[in-house]
């Protein structure tokens, strides 16, 4: 049985506004075990890279963040003070950006920004932290590493750039790996070689990753277990052969039915594609978010929250699951 490098709560992150707290982050709940692939998948501004930058202690300035459990490789850091992330941050876990141009520093040669890090936190010279560095390099799939530690993110691709911040997260060989969208930026050739290299390092140094996407196709490829986000929660969480061969959330079928099927799909036909609007996280929410988007809607959705129900691993959050349960056949 495999140890849970993540053990998330009811995590909650608000941030405020002048209308009011944005609650961006309503009760989370995660787990994620050594030398799994959990993906993160939702539309865009449904709180997973908030989700992300809270378990690295990095949520914005006037955040507010609660759980009542928010455990990390053992540690439990409800209520820590920055001081306790900076020494986890970087050691026990690492994140790769979605965007490489904006996380690595444009005036400094890449040897410089991937060793001195683990300079730092881990008390390592010079020479033995640039002998990491390029066997990380090399690792990653770019050539020529040793001459490459004096070249500047500039002489890099988009490509070997996001293997660059791939190699630097991996420099303090972490048990827990975030991903947030690695390979929006990049083209579908390159994108598959990305996810590829990260589908192989994460086997071959046992990592816990947490990936995160809004590209169904990338869970697919990937992912031992998917959690389906909408509006600051989860609403539906599984096995990825699960959730894919049979999602029980209407907000995680409509997302299966907007991906288009090579040889089935036919060109130029529009794919379907979910109505409305998410709601906005000011304030409270009343019932369940996905109620004015929903064609099966019942009476209760607009003003009684879903009830979760779990079998077998699988969660959803949905009164339809209720209505279904109460028509199965009793033993």
């Amino acid at each position: 049985m495999t140890q849970n490098l993540l053990s998330l709560k009811n995590l909650r992150v608000s941030l405020p506004t002048p209308r009011g707290a944005l609650n961006a982050v309503r009760g989370v709940d995660l787990t994620l075990g050594e030398g799994e692939t959990l993906c993160l998948v939702g539309e865009s501004g449904c709180g997973k890279s908030m989700t992300a930058m809270s378990l690295m202690g990095l949520s914005p300035k006037g955040a507010e963040t609660r759980a009542d459990r928010f455990d990390i490789l053992g540690h439990d850091m409800t209520g820590k003070p920055q001081k306790a992330w900076a020494g986890l941050r970087g050691r026990g876990m690492s994140m790769i950006f979605q965007d490489p141009m904006t996380s690595l520093n444009p005036t400094l040669q890449i040897g410089r920004q991937l060793t001195e890090g683990v300079m730092l936190t881990e008390g390592i010279s010079r020479k033995v932290a640039e002998a990491r560095a390029i066997e990380l390099l090399e690792k990653v799939g770019i050539a020529r590493a040793a001459q490459r530690l004096r070249q500047y993110p500039h002489q890099f691709s988009g490509g070997q750039r996001q293997r660059l911040m791939i190699a630097m997260a991996l420099m303090s060989r972490p048990k827990f790996l975030i991903a947030d969208e690695p390979t929006t930026a990049l083209d579908v050739t390159i994108q598959a070689q990305i996810l590829r290299l990260l589908a192989e390092l994460q086997r071959e140094l046992g990592l816990g990753l947490l990936l995160i996407t809004h590209d169904l196709g990338v869970v697919a490829a990937i992912a031992d277990r998917v959690a389906v986000m909408y509006a600051g929660r989860i609403v539906e969480e599984g096995r990825a052969e699960t959730v894919f061969a049979s999602p029980e959330h209407p907000y995680t079928a409509g997302l299966m039915a907007a991906i288009p099927v090579p040889g089935r799909t036919p060109r130029g036909t529009p794919l379907p594609a979910i109505p409305g609007r998410v709601p906005g996280l000011i304030g409270s929410v009343s019932g369940c978010a996905f109620v004015d988007r929903c064609a099966r809607a019942l009476p209760q959705c607009s003003h009684l929250a879903p009830p979760l129900h779990t079998r077998a691993g699988h969660r959803v959050e949905c009164h339809l699951q209720s209505v279904s349960r109460e028509e199965e056949p009793q033993p």
